[in-house]
């Protein structure tokens, strides 16, 4: 039983290596499928210790072996003695994990899996599937942001909770990028800093590179007036008070990389190509989303880079509409939820991920 996986990356050994052992790679590895939630990340390859939340309160604990820490070619994980380990179930007690790196030549590093455990490889091949995937995806999508521009940089982010917020930020740290999560409450480190929508800290952006503005109430529900009013609230003032400290801060940050949607071309286009270039449409989000763009004006007045991306309804298994719909699939109750003149345009959380980052470093790339 166990496993022995190995595929084969464009990147060098050591870039594979640091990015394993950089802040955000367990949640880039953790198939959104999968019901886990990360509650600690490793502080060390050699002898941290990652906690992971799973189904009926338990706790699954990987704890770092020194004995097998050799960086850049090995390291090595175990099933701590306790979460898991008070369960009598010993199929589940035996788990070492062996992360290996062999240097191919020509800037390519052959990865491998090493699993050994009582739990058949045919149930783990997909996670370790998704695992060698994502890393490959990951690695491509930094070297390309680098080529177009972006070095290490510290980038301030709003709505990093959230569902691709989460996700943003894991892949920036990845990337060796310092991520400077600005939160509603009270700082718990020194990657927070506590920001008031209503009246911003003057020094809430000094030393920041770049801000990723992403915070806004979910358009999910009836739009009744209260949900209307959090919609607007959440995300005109904000992001205007936002724009207007950018462009007091000095030095300044070189961009400000803003959310928008493609709500902006109305709830009917028909057949119609839709482009930057295409005229609002009508409607209650088409209006919100004009005014919210409307909202980053001082910091492209001051000269700031400002880029406005227009998605549609971001897909995960980890949350938003995909989350809710999925069981009802899996039951067989799912159909149809829209005319074939509706258009639903979506994006995948990884991708539009990689799309923010990739806009960070792009000089070229501003406004919608």
């Amino acid at each position: 039983m166990g496993l022995d996986y190995s595929s084969v990356v464009h990147a060098p050994i050591t870039d594979v290596f640091d990015w394993h052992a950089r802040p955000g790679a367990f949640h880039r590895l953790s198939p959104p499928w999968q019901p886990m939630r990360l509650i600690a990340e490793a502080s060390s390859l050699e002898d941290g210790r990652a906690t992971l939340a799973l189904p009926g309160g338990l706790r699954w604990v990987a704890v770092h072996q020194p004995d097998g820490y050799d960086p850049p070619r090995r390291f090595v994980d175990a099933l701590g003695g306790d979460g898991l380990a008070t369960l009598p179930a010993r199929m589940a007690l035996r788990w070492r994990h062996t992360h290996e790196f062999v240097d191919i030549g020509d800037d390519r590093t052959r990865v491998i899996d090493r699993v050994e455990t009582a739990v058949p490889g045919s149930l783990l091949r997909p996670m370790f599937d998704y695992r060698h995937r994502q890393l490959a995806d990951d690695l491509a999508a930094h070297r390309v942001a680098a080529e177009n521009g972006l070095k290490r940089s510290t980038i301030a982010v709003t709505g990093s909770s959230g569902l691709v917020g989460s996700a943003l930020t894991a892949f920036l740290r990845t990337g060796g990028h310092r991520v400077i999560r600005l939160v509603r409450r009270d700082a718990r480190d020194t990657d927070e800093r506590r920001w008031d929508p209503a009246d911003p800290d003057p020094q809430l952006l000094a030393g920041v590179d770049a801000v990723i503005h992403l915070a806004g109430a979910s358009i999910a529900g009836r739009f009744t007036d209260k949900h209307r009013d959090a919609i607007l609230d959440s995300r005109i003032g904000p992001t205007r008070r936002l724009a207007e400290l950018l462009a007091r801060t000095d030095p300044r940050p070189a961009a400000l990389i803003s959310a928008s949607a493609v709500g902006y071309y109305g709830y009917d286009r028909g057949d119609d190509t839709l482009s930057e270039d295409s005229d609002r449409g009508e409607g209650f989000l088409a209006d919100v989303v004009a005014d919210w763009e409307e909202a980053t004006a001082p910091a492209q007045e001051a000269g700031l880079r400002v880029v406005r991306v227009r998605t549609g309804i971001v897909q995960s298994p980890r949350g938003g509409t995909l989350r809710l719909m999925r069981p009802l699939f899996a039951a067989g109750l799912g159909g149809g939820w829209a005319t074939a003149g509706n258009g639903c345009p979506g994006s995948e959380s990884t991708t539009w991920s990689m799309c923010i980052t990739a806009r960070c470093g792009t000089r070229r790339c501003r406004g919608p």
